[in-house]
């Protein structure tokens, strides 16, 4: 599906699932090549920077877990950037550029830019839109991070040991896919300068901005994460402990007692006390004595 805006002089094509009809009729209009045409067709797994001649091609994969509409860990977006022109194509409906679309087509949020309106304050403003939605999922992953701290300081450290590892896999995700644009907009940034002039690398410059926060945002609620497994790990370990010294205390105890009854159980002649009118209370007796004498010892030395 194409959607198409215009913006004093300026096209944005919007290309969601394209087809092969689809790409070859943009490819005519704005003369991309047959390999451009090919790359824009599928998906593609590696980000990249392309440079032709008038066009620097790129593309990005952002985080989209919690916000996708297909059920994939990330949104891939091509961008083919041209002095009077933008197209992007993606595979999925991708909400921050369902919102941009919007106020584009108002001329809302670019009607604020200075100087001379190019390519490149369409590229800033799809970028920042982009990446907005990142720290969506950041917000989103923060709330969870929260509940789970709040769980592990309510006794329920067992039931977050499958919680925190979710987590930490989409932080993962988040931080494999972030780490990724850093080279990718460094070398985004000299194709365009080289091709465009001097003037694109303020909007690459806030682009590489954007990207910054949402990358190092990742990497601090990834540290916290961490320290929250550590934290859990060692309560779960010091409640593991304390169950095993109890049972063994119990253990400790209930082993003489268990000796006592063996012995006067045994079937022989002449038994002490066996078969004495209190016998039975007799050896009762001595084993609650001997019970509390080690309760009190066990006590004493606070081992429970």
């Amino acid at each position: 599906m194409i959607n198409r805006y215009e913006y004093e002089g300026i096209i944005w094509i919007d290309i969601e699932n394209p087809t092969a009809d689809e790409i070859a009729e943009v490819g005519q209009e704005f003369n991309l090549g047959l390999l451009l045409r090919q790359e824009l067709l599928a998906p593609t797994i590696k980000p990249r920077v392309d440079l032709y001649p008038e066009i620097v091609y790129t593309l990005l994969h952002f985080p989209a877990r919690r916000h996708t509409h297909n059920a994939q860990e990330s949104q891939e977006v091509d961008f083919v950037i041209g002095k009077h022109f933008i197209i992007t194509v993606h595979y999925d409906t991708i909400d921050a550029l369902v919102d941009f679309a919007r106020s584009f087509e108002a001329a809302m949020l670019l009607k604020r830019t200075t100087g001379k309106f190019h390519s490149g304050h369409v590229l800033l403003e799809l970028t920042q839109r982009l990446y907005q939605e990142v720290e969506y999922e950041l917000d989103s992953l923060e709330d969870s991070v929260t509940a789970i701290e709040t769980a592990i300081f309510s006794g329920r450290e067992k039931d977050m040991v499958l919680a925190i590892s979710r987590v930490t896999r989409e932080l993962i995700d988040q931080k494999r896919t972030l780490s990724m644009h850093a080279e990718v907009l460094a070398s985004l940034e000299q194709a365009t300068t080289t091709l465009f002039g001097e003037h694109f690398t303020e909007y690459l410059r806030g682009v590489s901005a954007f990207h910054y926060r949402a990358h190092q945002r990742a990497l601090a609620m990834m540290d916290i994460v961490t320290e929250l497994r550590k934290t859990n790990d060692s309560l779960l370990t010091t409640r593991q402990n304390e169950i095993t010294k109890n049972l063994t205390i119990m253990a400790f105890i209930t082993f003489p007692l268990s000796v006592v009854a063996a012995v006067f159980g045994m079937n022989t002649e002449h038994t002490p006390i066996v078969g004495s009118p209190n016998g039975f209370w007799i050896i009762t007796g001595a084993m609650v004595v001997l019970t509390a004498v080690f309760f009190i010892y066990f006590k004493i030395k606070k081992w429970f």
